[in-house]
């Protein structure tokens, strides 16, 4: 169990690799930082889906939150794979799916019955039932999954929209926003998402009528 978290330990050294590519900011957040605030968002997304009407749209709470926190857990071991870092879809799935075997390999001792999952099956170990919830994350086709993937999208544009709000990016964020646009699996993903960009509108619209002494600017400008 203790090597387990330590291994988890290297999401909160692990920079997100577009924001530091960008220099989207001074100290960018890390992948433990990204991983935490999409739980928060799972939890609230969540509550939101079962109250609405569109059976579609409700999902497992607990298991949102916990696949939020599963999803990117292979980056400890293997780092913030991007499309700019030359590795193929196929190889990086390799890399993730080796890092996460290893990582389900130290909790087998545990069970995984301990946290309703929707199975039926209640002979997993909970190092099983991790490796499940990633592949089903990265499946994408059950409502969970959906959820949380378009959660994933949101945290980004959100993160994004945060740094351009501090001013002290070094190069544009608009392709973030550019890479989600007509994406959305679900009703609150693109409903959170046209919201997250009608405050960034807004900004944009307050910034251009500051006097230009004031402006923000980018290499990229």
């Amino acid at each position: 169990t203790i090597d387990f978290l330590t291994m988890a330990r290297g999401l909160k050294t692990t920079k997100r690799t577009g924001w530091v590519r960008q220099e989207a900011s001074p100290q960018v957040e890390s992948v433990a930082d990204h991983s935490w605030r999409i739980s928060v968002m799972a939890m609230v997304a969540a509550s939101a889906s079962s109250s609405n009407d569109d059976d579609a749209e409700r999902v497992d709470a607990n298991r949102c939150i916990r696949m939020a926190l599963v999803h990117d857990l292979a980056e400890s071991a293997v780092g913030d794979i991007t499309p700019y870092c030359g590795v193929s879809d196929e190889e990086k799935h390799r890399r993730e799916l080796e890092a996460m075997e290893n990582m389900a390999q130290k909790l087998t001792g545990l069970s995984g019955n301990m946290f309703s999952t929707g199975s039926n099956d209640s002979s997993k170990t909970l190092g099983e039932e991790l490796l499940s919830l990633w592949h089903e994350y990265e499946e994408g086709t059950t409502p969970e999954a959906k959820l949380v993937k378009d959660l994933d999208k949101l945290e980004m544009i959100l993160q994004a929209h945060e740094y351009e709000s501090d001013g002290k990016n070094q190069k544009s964020l608009d392709g973030f926003f550019d890479s989600t646009r007509g994406k959305w699996r679900t009703k609150l993903g693109a409903a959170w998402g046209q919201e997250i960009e009608a405050r960034r509108f807004k900004r944009k619209q307050q910034e251009a009528e500051e006097p230009p002494e004031k402006k923000p600017k980018t290499t990229d400008e």
